[in-house]
């Protein structure tokens, strides 16, 4: 964690700065601007006050007297629709409206002062006569005097009576504006006139201290923060090794340095919990494993018992009648029976080889040798099925200390499913190699590949499950004995298939042996982790 000065703050004799302090000479800097802001407000607040309440009430008067021309100037736009015989509710609207117009002329007349009733009874003299218009307008066009109601609309609304409502408009507007707008607009004049000037200056001080406070809180406050943020948002994002800069003496300064040393015992802490989980995860898998094998050998047990019996005296018996009879149909009909007791014989002994705890004798030996004793019997059925064989396993690679009863079994099975995998023919390939892991040699390599159709994707992380199997005939052991077999002698299985490519054919199993001389955990544990495939 990077620091600007010792852990336990500042140098001796000088007192720091802190966030209270900083933000309390701000605070008392802002004051200043506010009081006199605050003074002016209240000399002006009770002048305003007056003004605006008489104005308000002048506006109120205004705004429904508004309402009033506007409702009944759409009386006039309803005999229009009505004429027009495209709105047939419209003589109802016109009712609606006409309660409207009286609802106004009520507020209108109880807001208005003194001396000004003249104008309310010009006005309501006006709507009489509008309202006596349209019923005389609705009959004649009730009555089908179409022409003659749109003749008695024109004369009577839109040359008479409107015009006149327009001129008594014209007079309460004037009237309202000489009796109180310009009166109140003139005080309010006042008023802001003076404020203008103590604003101005109050405005030019409140932005030198405001400069000078926003520069101290920026620099002492703002950026610390930034920075202390921006490195919690990268430690939260999981880099834990990013380091915290500490650049201030106050209590962001110390937040810094409590984040820092939060920062690294969480960072010891996930270390410690990776490490703990990967041992959790091993013995988790160990323990289901050896579930597994404890019921696989229940099941072999019951099976080799119910089977091995019948199956002996099946093949007595059949040995018996080949010997005595001289028929050739009889006797191909009774070697095939032996031939099929022996398979059943030979599968529960596979069974029965699997379930049971393996003896482990590890040795020094070299993977050329044992590839070489593997390989010789698969070489005629290879050579059957029409399938090259490659080898590439140099003599110059590193010795393993491993079981080589086991090491051959298991590749006998991996070998043994390649061939199965080209029943066409193809090329089986065996290589080996050095495996280097953290850069120094860990481990020697021994791939198998094949060229055949290859592992479907949703197939491919189940091969190694005992008992799975895709094809007819199989016991599903084979991958998982050889499995097995790897990881009892320290190695890993790893399984890849051009399947789950597009155009992708064969299948590469690799096998990793730990070389001589390198330590490895749980080598005698017949259990281990599953099969890495890719």
């Amino acid at each position: 964690m990077e620091v600007s000065f010792g852990k336990h703050g500042p140098p001796y004799g000088r007192s720091p700065m802190t966030v209270r302090r900083k933000l309390l000479l701000g605070f008392a800097l802002m004051v200043i601007p506010a009081l006199l802001i605050g003074g002016e407000a209240i000399r002006t607040n009770v002048q305003e006050r007056r003004a605006l309440q008489a104005l308000g009430e002048n506006m109120a008067r205004t705004r429904t007297y508004a309402e009033l021309e506007t409702a009944m100037f759409n009386e006039s736009q309803v005999i229009w629709r009505y004429l027009s015989g495209m709105d047939p509710t419209a003589r109802r609207d016109f009712e609606v409206n006409r309660q409207v117009v009286t609802y106004w002329q009520g507020r209108w007349r109880q807001a208005l002062r003194p001396g000004e009733s003249d104008l309310a009874d010009g006005v309501d003299a006006i709507q009489r006569q509008i309202v006596l218009a349209s019923d005389s307008v609705f009959a004649l066009y009730d009555a089908g005097h179409h022409t003659d109601a749109y003749r008695m609309a024109q004369v009577e609304l839109r040359d008479r009576l409107l015009p006149a409502l327009t001129d008594v408009n014209r007079d309460v507007y004037r009237r309202a504006r000489e009796s109180s707008v310009r009166g109140a607009y003139a005080r309010l004049e006042d008023i802001l006139a003076g404020e203008d000037r103590v604003l101005i200056g109050t405005l030019v001080l409140a932005l030198g201290l405001g400069t000078f406070v926003s520069w101290l809180i920026a620099r002492g406050i703002a950026r610390p923060i930034s920075e202390l943020g921006q490195g919690m948002a990268i430690v939260g994002g999981g880099q834990l090794d990013h380091p915290i800069a500490v650049t201030s003496n106050d209590e962001v300064g110390d937040l810094a340095r409590a984040f820092g040393d939060m920062t690294e015992r969480l960072r010891e802490s996930r270390a410690e919990l990776e490490t703990r989980m990967a041992q959790l995860q091993q013995t988790q898998r160990q323990l289901v494993h050896a579930e597994r094998l404890a019921s696989i050998g229940e099941m072999s047990a019951a099976v080799a018992h119910g089977l091995r019996n019948p199956l002996a005296s099946l093949r007595a018996a059949a040995q018996l009648a080949l010997r005595r009879t001289k028929n050739d149909e009889s006797r191909e009909n009774l070697q095939d029976i032996i031939y099929e007791a022996d398979r059943l014989d030979k599968r529960v002994t596979h069974l029965l080889d699997f379930s049971r705890p393996a003896p482990f004798h590890p040795l020094p030996d070299t993977v050329s040798r044992i590839v070489q004793d593997v390989l010789p019997p698969f070489r005629k059925l290879a050579e059957e099925r029409r399938v090259t064989v490659e080898v590439e396993v140099g003599s110059s690679l590193p010795e393993v200390r491993v079981d080589p009863v086991q090491v051959e079994q298991a590749l006998v099975e991996i070998l043994s499913n390649a061939l199965d995998a080209m029943p066409e023919g193809g090329v089986l390939r065996v290589t080996g190699r050095p495996d280097r892991a953290g850069g120094s040699l860990g481990s020697v390599a021994i791939e198998i590949s094949d060229t055949g159709a290859g592992i479907p994707a949703d197939v491919l992380p189940s091969v190694c499950e005992p008992f799975f199997t895709t094809r007819q005939g199989g016991t599903g052991l084979g991958l998982a004995t050889a499995k097995r077999y790897v990881e009892q002698n320290g190695g890993q299985l790893e399984i890849e298939s051009g399947a789950s490519r597009a155009g992708g054919r064969g299948t590469t199993v690799r096998v990793r042996l730990p070389a001589a001389g390198v330590r490895t955990p749980g080598v005698a544990s017949p259990t281990g982790s599953p099969a890495s495939v890719s």
